[in-house]
């Protein structure tokens, strides 16, 4: 999670609504950006009045593999092809107004992204009739359309952003990392292990020295992974 300039790990032991809940009760933020993961539906709801972002990218994921699984194969990747030109016109428009005003990128995402976002809509629509749900193709076009809302509402305000890469390219380090421990002994190691990567993540998006960071801590790092050694 990524939140006021922090970068924030944290262990759950699995992967019910309920924790992503429990753990955002105290979030006070606006707009909540996250992948298409259906348990943070707990944390934005009416009563919260915080909103629920999507991730472009990860539905431009999906039509990617689509293209990938095809390779080789004599069968063309049209549809897929066709989503990924058209997103990747939403893209360049981001790029456009990057450094601009909150209001300029507001009237520029309506101007420019909102015609492009209607026709791939109806697209899409006329997409899921042709292809069958179950097959690749089909799922990158129900995936798209099952996030349509989250997606979109991007546009309907200067402050989101198009995806949340962001935060995907913050946890890659800890998955790098997860490849060689595998596994952590224990929950406390567990969460040991998210409260260092925490320190460290933070530090460098800060461009703070994380070795100054970590005697601040490391009592509490060391308390959190102590049954680890046991």
């Amino acid at each position: 999670m990524i939140y006021s300039g922090r970068t924030i790990y944290d262990y759950q032991p699995g992967r019910s609504g309920l924790f992503a809940k429990n753990y955002l009760q105290d979030f006070k933020g606006q707009y909540l950006q996250t992948d298409g993961y259906s348990g943070y539906a707990q944390v934005c709801t009416p009563q919260s009045g915080i909103v629920s972002v999507g991730c472009r990218a990860h539905a431009r994921r999906k039509f990617d593999e689509v293209i990938k699984a095809l390779k080789g194969k004599n069968v063309k990747p049209g549809k897929a092809h066709m989503a990924l030109n058209t997103i990747a016109k939403l893209y360049a428009i981001e790029k456009q107004c990057k450094t601009m005003s909150a209001e300029q990128r507001y009237l520029v995402r309506q101007k420019k992204s909102q015609p492009i976002l209607n026709q791939f809509k109806q697209w899409l629509d006329k997409s899921a009739e042709q292809v069958p749900p179950k097959q690749l193709p089909g799922k990158a076009i129900h995936y798209a359309l099952n996030q349509w809302t989250q997606l979109t509402c991007y546009i309907e305000d200067s402050h989101p952003e198009i995806d949340n890469n962001a935060a995907e390219r913050r946890i890659k380090p800890f998955v790098i990392g997860r490849k060689n421990w595998l596994f952590s002994q224990t929950p406390n190691g567990a969460m040991a292990s998210a409260m260092l990567f925490s320190l460290i993540e933070t530090a460098k998006a800060n461009k703070t020295g994380a070795v100054c960071l970590y005697p601040l801590h490391s009592d509490r790092v060391t308390q959190a992974g102590a049954s680890c050694r046991a």
